[in-house]
């Protein structure tokens, strides 16, 4: 039976809306401003700009070297994001069908690892880099994502394994399927709503980090969207027109990727509430 259309629910509605366009309103300060000189934002940053400098993103656009750092930050986060599923899905499997102290204590161990800062590892981090010969190269990077990353996308995939019914498994062996082929046939498929939230948190992480690769990424030629970006904002200049249009830039990528995955999104939150 559906339920009226009350005065409530129009409050609420609108309310909603208020809350959303809130949200929004530091997006339209970053691309208002992008399409401004750098004298306008000075003069009123709220306002819509009095001539339209789309000429900011060409600029942009040839001074950074886009493409190349656009390159550069889609192999580190498509890699290291198809590691860190392989690795945590796999992981967290064989911890929850092999019961018992030693998954447990290694369990504890990597939820652990999701406490402890970032700024605590960095020095040892890059003096064991430096000894393994990884630093300043994007395999190296993305080896590191895999170790940083693997705590909190194992504690997702383990909490949602436990959901997949033992029984699906034993009929895959009596079937003649061995252990790889049923995880990779019959489990993993299963996992899809939280490999889609792994992939996303892991892409908004690593897409937008500047840290890591600014510890470990010298060559200007290695350079990152973040780390491009910041090379508008020095200590004594900020060129803020031309600062937030690489800033439209870098984030266009990863709205676009959000909007093409808000479908599995949804699905996944309606069936982890289900189950």
């Amino acid at each position: 039976m559906n339920k009226k259309y009350t005065k409530g629910t129009f409050v609420l509605e609108i309310f909603a809306i208020l809350i959303a366009l809130i949200f929004l309103v530091p997006f339209y300060f970053v691309i208002a401003n992008s399409l401004k000189g750098f004298s306008e934002i000075l003069i009123d940053a709220a306002a819509l700009p009095t001539e339209w400098l789309f000429s900011n993103y060409v600029k942009v656009w040839q001074i950074l070297d886009f493409p190349r750092a656009f390159w550069n930050s889609l192999v580190i986060t498509v890699a290291s994001n198809i590691g860190l599923v392989i690795i945590s899905s796999m992981a967290a499997w064989k911890m929850v069908r092999t019961p018992g102290r030693f998954s447990k204590i290694l369990f504890v161990f990597f939820v652990a690892a999701m406490v402890i800062p970032f700024q605590t590892v960095m020095i040892p981090l890059v003096k064991l880099g430096g000894m393994l010969g990884i630093m300043n190269s994007i395999p190296g990077i993305i080896i590191m994502y895999f170790g940083f990353g693997v705590p909190l996308s194992l504690f997702l995939y383990h909490g949602f394994v436990k959901t997949v019914p033992v029984e699906v498994e034993e009929s895959a062996r009596i079937d003649g399927c061995t252990q790889f082929g049923v995880f990779w046939r019959i489990v993993f498929p299963l996992l899809k709503p939280i490999t889609v939230t792994v992939v996303i948190l892991n892409t908004l992480w690593i897409w937008n980090d500047y840290l890591l690769p600014l510890l470990v990424l010298q060559d200007a030629s290695l350079r990152t969207i973040p780390l491009a970006t910041s090379s508008f904002f020095a200590q004594y200049t900020k060129q803020w027109d031309m600062g937030l249009a690489a800033l439209v830039l870098g984030i266009t990528p990863v709205v676009i990727f959000f909007l093409f995955l808000q479908k599995h999104i949804i699905k996944g939150i309606a069936s982890g509430s289900i189950k």
